[in-house]
């Protein structure tokens, strides 16, 4: 029995291509009620970093049979002691050393870029939810790392929703944002709005919980805006967004976005939302987030669930969510580890 572990880049198709099947295999036993793993949305991954980002990758082998998958991802703008982490094995092949073997690549290649930190994440139950092995916890305690940030994957399910409930929510919500209008868009930000929507997304780390995480809030600026927005649509994405307008300044205060994969119409990520905190407490995030979720159901017939991830102790978000329908599915640790 041999494991060997080699690099690859995005113009390797046939590593890419046993990489997915590995994913696919590992994400349709860890994660059951998750769509099967789309082409489109892995390798969109790899090809298409966000700007100030890269990727490196790794293929494990066992005796010529593909059986792990490696994915770094280095920012090379903020964060540059710190790297993420997507470290799979195929569920055949788990307990074997193929976990232990990429891990050690991990860090050969981290160390001599010069990083010193890994964060990663794992999924296991929640009390009364469903199933969920504990193969990742267990590893990631075995390596040393620490959970330094908790979260909830939440659900909503679409034919569940109700739409008298949610009409009352928004009709109060527009009553408290008096001074205030939405707009809508899909893809590209208007451009009156880019500089307001990078300010915001700046903030996500510094008003989000992030627990014991060492990591530092991106500077986002207009043109990484503009990159975000093209490595989205290189990726297949379509993103749904909803902006609130303070309409004495003209500013765009508060924002959120919904993210739909085309090839997997039935499903959509719940993404960012955020108010400026000179505007907080008037029901700002609730109005954005339900007048986006009317905006993306009108636009995608096939629609059926939409998940999102709150930090477990965010309660602020987690109560708008819970208001909207979403109903808590599984736990999620992110773990850090020093080199």
């Amino acid at each position: 029995m041999s494991i060997v572990i080699a690099s690859f880049d995005e113009s390797d198709q046939a590593a890419i291509d046993a990489a997915f099947q590995v994913a696919a295999a590992a994400q349709a036993v860890d994660l059951p009620d998750f769509p099967e793993l789309s082409r489109q949305q892995f390798e969109g991954g790899i090809r298409h970093p966000m700007p100030g980002k890269t990727h490196l990758t790794a293929l494990a082998t066992l005796d010529d049979v593909p059986v792990g998958y490696l994915n770094l991802y280095l920012s090379h703008v903020e964060n540059v002691d710190n790297a993420g982490v997507d470290l799979v094995v195929h569920p055949a092949h788990r307990r074997r050393g193929v976990g232990r073997a990429l891990y050690q690549h991990a860090v050969r290649v981290l160390r001599e870029h010069g990083r010193k930190r890994i964060i990663a994440a794992s999924v296991g139950p929640l009390p009364e939810g469903p199933e969920r092995p504990a193969v990742g916890a267990r590893f990631a305690a075995a390596l040393g790392a620490q959970p330094a940030l908790g979260e909830v994957r939440r659900r909503l399910v679409v034919d569940r929703l109700d739409h008298a409930a949610l009409g009352a929510l928004l009709a109060d919500a527009r009553e408290r944002a008096t001074g205030y209008r939405t707009i809508t868009w899909q893809a590209e930000t208007p451009e009156a709005y880019v500089a307001d929507v990078g300010y915001l997304d700046s903030r996500l780390v510094l008003d989000s919980p992030t627990g014991d995480l060492v990591i530092e809030p991106d500077h986002v600026d207009a043109d990484r805006v503009r990159g975000i927005e093209r490595a989205l649509a290189a990726r297949g994405r379509a993103p749904y967004h909803c902006g609130v307008v303070h309409e004495e300044s003209g500013r765009l205060v508060a924002w959120t976005m919904i993210i739909v994969l085309p090839s997997i119409p039935r499903h959509a990520d719940q993404q960012i939302t955020i108010v400026d905190p000179e505007h907080r407490g008037r029901r700002l995030g609730l109005l954005a987030k339900i007048e986006n979720l009317r905006y993306v159901l009108a636009h995608e017939p096939e629609l059926r669930e939409i998940d999102t991830w709150n930090a477990a102790d965010n309660r602020h978000m987690i109560a708008i969510n819970e208001q909207l329908g979403f109903r808590p599915v599984d736990a999620w640790t992110n773990w850090q580890l020093d080199l």
